[in-house]
């Protein structure tokens, strides 16, 4: 499906929050995936990310879907605090840690199922593994449905 659309190069969720389409930006990037705390959210395990691992994550995204940057305005300064993906009817997302708990990513999620209903899914899954508490009531507080220990699916 989301194959036949152009990504756009920007996504304005409000004042103080965008994503970008993905360029390769891999020394601010790596430091997100450095902290084993993050990458446990994110694989399962307390392991950081080599450049070349990070490398081959983010080519996989881009492939198979659409990858953005969250943009976010703190104290009237724009920095990249994380990222998210639209792939294979699926949406992940990382923020760096000090952003987390913020509901930045409660909004960057809505947005992006607005565009996957704009590209013509009918349901988008996530997979959160079963520890992670904090990503399992961000995506509940945005609409997403427990199936099954580890997934989580919205219907659009």
């Amino acid at each position: 499906m989301i194959k036949n659309f152009i990504q756009p190069p920007k996504i304005i969720i409000n004042e103080n929050l965008e994503l970008v389409k993905y360029y390769p930006n891999y020394n601010l990037t790596i430091n997100w995936y450095s902290s084993p705390k993050l990458c446990k959210q994110v694989d399962g395990k307390e392991e950081a990310y080599s450049k070349e691992r990070l490398k081959n994550m983010y080519k996989f995204l881009c492939k198979n879907g659409e990858c953005y940057y969250i943009k976010y305005k703190d104290n009237g300064k724009w920095m990249l605090v994380g990222d998210i993906s639209l792939y294979l009817g699926q949406i992940a997302i990382v923020i760096a840690q000090q952003w987390q708990n913020k509901h930045i990513g409660r909004e960057c999620v809505k947005a992006l199922l607005k565009r996957a209903k704009q590209v013509g899914y009918t349901e988008i899954k996530a997979n959160i593994f079963s520890f992670n508490s904090q990503s399992k009531n961000m995506f509940q507080a945005v609409g997403f449905k427990q199936v099954s220990n580890e997934e989580y699916i919205y219907k659009l």
